[in-house]
């Protein structure tokens, strides 16, 4: 199943791929819900309603939350260089 999940992901980049059908919540809106510091799949529930109904996007919506915040830059602050 995860195979096949993968593929679906690869051949949908360029359009919204809707990981949880019972409520409509798609990939792009479980990334946003991650850049706005969603930190679980609880909150990820509570904020979209993902995996909140029959649970089975769960494993994927995890995932997905998981690699949106391992791709993101440190909050570090800009030091300026002395010439």
């Amino acid at each position: 199943m995860r195979t096949l999940l993968t593929i679906i992901r690869i051949c949908n980049q360029n359009s919204a791929m809707y990981v949880c059908i019972c409520n409509a919540v798609t990939e792009r809106a479980i990334r946003e819900a991650a850049r706005e510091g969603v930190r679980s799949l609880a909150e990820l529930s509570r904020r979209t309603g993902c995996a909140d109904c029959c649970g089975s996007c769960a494993d994927l919506a995890r995932e997905i939350l998981d690699e949106t915040h391992q791709a993101r830059p440190l909050d570090l602050p800009m030091i300026a260089i002395a010439a």
